[in-house]
């Protein structure tokens, strides 16, 4: 790699390692609180809530899916009904399948888009319907987080907080303010944000063009902090609007790796040991700095006759960001479980393609998406541990809490779900005609390329292949229940465990307890994440971008 990549890489891990300390002491401060704000006791009023009371896992889990179900209901009757609504700039409703697997994609914060943003979506429903969304989904995550994370801290107890003070305090304390100040630099920077139609313009060589703006720097933050992803045009971030130069891609990039890692951060605040973070995210650095390193290398030295004469894989790419940049955005969106791009994935070598792939397959861990790749890193804690254990034949502990077996069946639900449904959910859509019909190009990219959607859905990435259809009836729908099962059945058995977790009483640690904080425990948890993925996913990688690779 140039010289050019690695200060991008080393500005990007910098800006953020030095920004996720205040941040993640911030939020363990939020979520630890006893005041509650003015306009927070107001909102509690009018729903009906007493933000003093706290809740068992079950009823925290039924506020989960009470609150997701409201959500895709809304958003699915402000898309069906566009047509009608202001600002729709003369785009009629969604159709019904296509409405149903958007509001899905949203509501579970996957920002699967099977549509072209700007010839469909007007202002209002990209404003009010997909950002009310983004923020909801992400509040969402962290909630979910911050319960397990108190099922860890707790001890001899049944309750794990309550689901509406920590939804609305993640949403106005944390994203809102965040969004607010990231869209001021954003527009400083050259991202646009008006509410205007289309427009007609004369471009360089004589030609009338029309153009569409839009509430685009008030979109871009939460579409990247959040890990949702999805593109107010249907060039994501590769479109000059909501990425005008290298310097908005680094600030883009920073944005979505910032409040993953900064929630480790708050895991080691509010279980009284910051050692515990920091191993943490010694792991998701590890993994990401991996990630990054590969897919850069397979764009930059890619072998293939017309990359080696331009001295890239440049295909795809926009050539004010370059592909260094464009390789560590697409890392770095894979990794955190967002669905934003800034080239076109699917031009990407085979090697880089396959590693944004592998990257997804991990299991969100490499920080994984707001909120959900804490718990996601803690899941398979638990299982590193409970590993630890058998080799030396002691009862596992993690936090002073036993892994024991009704916790080990939650943990092994949990990495079971996303692989069961990505490998059943491919197989089928290579097997049926209706799924083969959407693959643009066949042979082993054919199956990276369905591979890639099933695992983009399961795992709530929402990023894709451009020569993937997936605006057919057989795709709204399975990709929209991969997305539901894939978000939705692990926040079950995550709730379940804090519940089993926060009712332990305290542990006793003694010479014979692994710690997990020193680097024994961060190599045994980082080859458990490469061992299970490479268990779970290594014949599709093998039948795709392997076999395309060397063909």
């Amino acid at each position: 790699m140039g010289v050019a990549a690695w200060l991008q890489i080393a500005a990007v891990l910098a800006f953020v390692g030095v920004l996720h300390v205040p941040l993640g002491d911030y939020m363990a401060r939020v979520y630890t609180g006893a005041r509650h704000w003015r306009v927070e006791r107001l909102v509690y009023r009018v729903c009906g809530i007493d933000p003093d009371s706290e809740q068992r896992w079950g009823a925290y889990l039924r506020s989960v899916l009470a609150f997701s179900l409201a959500g895709v209901l809304v958003l699915y009757a402000i898309l069906r009904l566009q047509g009608r609504l202001p600002l729709g700039l003369g785009h009629p409703g969604m159709p019904a399948a296509l409405a149903f697997n958007t509001a899905v994609s949203f509501t579970t914060n996957t920002s699967w888009q099977n549509y072209a943003g700007e010839s469909t979506l007007g202002h209002l429903a990209l404003a009010t319907g997909l950002g009310t969304e983004a923020f909801a989904s992400s509040a969402v995550g962290l909630a979910v987080g911050v319960a397990l994370i108190r099922g860890l801290a707790r001890h001899r107890a049944d309750r794990l907080g309550n689901f509406w003070v920590d939804l609305v305090r993640g949403s106005l304390r944390i994203l809102l303010p965040m969004a607010a100040v990231s869209a001021v630099v954003l527009i400083a920077l050259g991202v646009v944000q008006d509410l205007g139609s289309w427009q007609a313009h004369t471009t360089l060589a004589g030609a009338r063009q029309s153009i569409l703006g839009g509430p685009i720097a008030s979109w871009e933050p939460i579409k990247l902090m959040s890990g949702d992803g999805g593109g107010a045009f249907n060039a994501s971030s590769a479109h000059p609007f909501e990425n005008p130069t290298a310097l908005t891609n680094l600030f883009e990039i920073v944005l979505m790796l910032l409040i993953p890692a900064a929630f480790i951060r708050t895991f080691g605040r509010m279980v009284g040991d910051r050692r515990q973070g920091w191993a943490l995210l010694a792991v998701a650095g590890v993994l990401f700095v991996a990630s990054v390193a590969g897919t850069t290398t397979a764009e930059v030295l890619h072998h293939n006759t017309v990359p080696t004469a331009v001295g890239a894989a440049t295909e795809g790419t926009e050539t004010r960001i370059g592909v260094p940049g464009s390789a560590l955005f697409g890392a770095s969106a894979t990794s955190s479980a967002d669905g934003a791009g800034n080239s076109s994935y699917d031009s990407f070598t085979s090697i880089g393609g396959g590693l944004l792939l592998a990257t997804m397959m991990l299991g969100e861990v490499s920080p994984g998406g707001t909120g959900s790749g804490l718990y996601a890193l803690i899941v398979l804690a638990l299982l590193a541990v409970f590993l630890g254990g058998l080799m030396i034949g002691r009862t596992p502990e993690y936090l002073r809490k036993r892994i024991q077996a009704r916790e080990i069946k939650l943990v092994s639900l949990y990495i079971l779900t996303a692989p069961a449904l990505i490998l059943i959910g491919t197989a089928l859509s290579i097997a049926l005609p209706t799924g083969r019909a959407s693959i643009g190009n066949p042979g082993a990219h054919g199956l990276t390329e369905t591979a890639y959607a099933l695992t983009s859905s399961a795992n709530s990435n929402g990023s894709a292949f451009a020569g993937f259809t997936g605006n057919t009836p057989y795709y709204n729908v399975v990709l929209a229940v991969a997305m539901l099962l894939g978000r939705y059945l692990p926040i079950v058995f995550v709730l379940g465990l804090a519940g089993s977790l926060a009712r332990q009483r305290r542990g006793v640690v003694t010479s014979g307890t692994l710690p997990s904080h020193k680097p024994l425990f961060i190599g045994l948890l980082t080859v458990c994440v490469l061992i299970f993925s490479a268990l779970d996913f290594v014949l599709v990688l093998a039948l795709g971008p392997v076999a395309e690779g060397l063909h």
